[in-house]
């Protein structure tokens, strides 16, 4: 599973707020955390190399320190210190090295903003191509260092069995935490587009479908549930949005992480999210557990990627 974690950090407080949960999941996963700061070059003007020597020293400097905050937590670590842009640096890295799981805070060093993540958070989330940890920077938990607990851990499916790529992670999650597991399904009501009103053979038609669908997922939660740890529950919503009911439901059962895969029914390898996951990226208030399901070689560049890899970026 998640056996390396990578925890890019810009040293910035807002972006050690990811510290907590990675103490969390490693601890869980008995992971070993690599710890990268990628070191910017200004945009313009030469660099003095007496400081950039001195800025190298002073990273070298805070991940040590960093490293030992962990190492005494009972965590095994590694640094690395690169250079260049830093959300290019991040993903490279990522994918060379084949790291399974990338925890990262929603902002850093640039400060919170309007922006539900920042810049070169989303960059490193969209290209990645590996699992992703979000963590709210404007959230930031009460508990400092060892002590944080996942009490309460949402994990929506849609029945697919790409879906069910999340379902080891989260049993071993809830293990390590004793946390109870929310199983939540959003039954959909079929669209009928009409320009009049539907018929009322058109409604009873939906309302059969929707009473079908719903007591298969009830059907088919219920024996998720037995084969997951401690106490699991079940929720089975019907809703027009099956992505405004999931964020209600955070908000209602109080949950301190979600967990989903990358790609669910209707997943394509087009992109490397369905559109539930980018409504969580974009619009999500708790901490954000993204599983991949494809291998990287599976997800098809953008054009943006392969324009890069021709032509070069000029």
């Amino acid at each position: 599973m998640f056996n390396r974690i990578l925890l890019p950090l810009d040293r910035s407080p807002l972006a050690e707020c990811v510290v907590p949960h990675t103490v969390a999941v490693a601890r869980a996963f008995e992971s070993q955390v690599t710890l990268l700061h990628v070191m910017d070059p200004p945009h313009q003007g030469a660099v003095d190399p007496l400081t950039w020597q001195i800025g190298k020293a002073e990273a070298k400097s805070y991940l040590g320190d960093l490293a030992l905050r962990l190492q005494n937590a009972g965590l095994r670590t590694e640094e690395q210190i690169l250079e260049g842009q830093a959300a290019e640096r991040i993903v490279e890295f990522a994918r060379k090295a084949d790291v399974p799981l990338i925890m990262i805070s929603s902002h850093g060093q640039s400060g919170l903003s309007g922006w539900n993540v920042s810049g070169v958070v989303l960059k490193v989330i969209l290209r990645a191509n590996t699992s992703i940890m979000i963590v709210r920077a404007y959230q930031p938990t009460l508990t400092e260092g060892t002590g944080l607990r996942y009490r309460r851990i949402l994990l929506p499916l849609d029945g697919s069995q790409r879906a069910e790529c999340v379902l080891p992670m989260v049993a071993t999650l809830a293990r390590s935490h004793e946390a109870q597991i929310l199983l939540a399904h959003v039954v959909k009501r079929p669209e009928m587009p009409r320009r009049t009103p539907l018929a009322r053979e058109d409604v009873e038609l939906a309302d059969r479908l929707v009473e079908r669908n719903g007591a298969e997922a009830v059907q088919y939660l219920d024996q998720l549930r037995s084969e997951l740890p401690g106490e699991t529950q079940v929720r089975v919503i019907v809703s027009d949005h099956v992505a405004e009911m999931l964020h209600e439901l955070v908000d209602q059962e109080e949950i301190d992480l979600v967990v989903l895969s990358a790609h669910g029914h209707s997943g394509l390898t087009r992109w490397p999210y369905g559109s539930v996951v980018i409504s969580f990226i974009t619009f999500g208030t708790t901490p954000l557990l993204i599983v991949q399901d494809l291998p990287q070689d599976e997800i098809e560049p953008t054009r943006a990627e392969v324009a890069i890899g021709e032509h070069g970026r000029h």
